[in-house]
């Protein structure tokens, strides 16, 4: 099958594509009714869009899963991650694999996660890496958060735990663990675990 007939079959079968001409999608992907597909999105490997999610403009998806009604905004490469129903990831994010953007989560621009499960209702807006990180339910990750996960020889892990909420410009050394309900202070550099509903600041 071409790639116009493959375009042609989706459409078919009721998925909204905005500009056929512009969007690539390879013989093994999946994309269900009710899916929008926006120019210039490519998509590739064994690729899943499920039902009612937008993906586009300017999209890369390798091997991705895009769960119901999410969305996957501008200039956005995903590569082995997958987007639970509703979460928003983009514009300008960077999925690279082994992520997990839980359901309603959302990841915003010029954020970076890379093995990490960001948990149901977390946030992380802006300009944010997150690496080997475990992220519970409605946490808030501040502008400019670093998870700085490797030391020069290894690699270790983050885990800050469900309701924390990370300041602004936050450096979490890992490994390391930010507790329940715990609140990290704007521009903190935390070098040890905070515990749970603990204020935490490091200057």
């Amino acid at each position: 099958m071409t790639g116009a007939d493959r375009v042609a079959a989706l459409v078919a079968e009721g998925v909204t594509i905005e500009d056929a001409a512009t969007l690539h999608v390879g013989a093994d992907v999946r994309v269900e009714a009710g899916a929008v597909l926006r120019p210039f999105t490519i998509l590739e490997g064994r690729t899943v869009v499920r039902a009612e999610a937008v993906v586009g403009p300017f999209v890369r998806l390798v091997d991705v899963e895009v769960g119901r009604g999410a969305q996957v905004l501008d200039h956005c490469l995903l590569r082995e991650s997958v987007v639970e129903a509703g979460a928003s990831v983009g514009p300008f994010s960077h999925l690279r694999p082994g992520s997990r953007v839980g359901a309603r989560a959302k990841v915003g621009n010029f954020v970076e996660l890379k093995k990490t499960h960001l948990g149901e209702g977390s946030k992380a807006q802006h300009l944010s890496y997150l690496g080997d990180a475990t992220v519970g339910p409605d946490v808030n990750i501040g502008a400019g958060t670093i998870t700085c996960n490797y030391d020069g020889v290894r690699k270790s892990p983050t885990r800050i735990e469900a309701g924390a909420f990370v300041g602004s410009d936050s450096t979490l050394v890992a490994p390391v663990t930010v507790g329940e309900g715990a609140y990290v202070a704007a521009g903190s550099t935390i070098t040890e675990d905070v515990p749970k509903d603990a204020l935490a600041l490091g200057r």
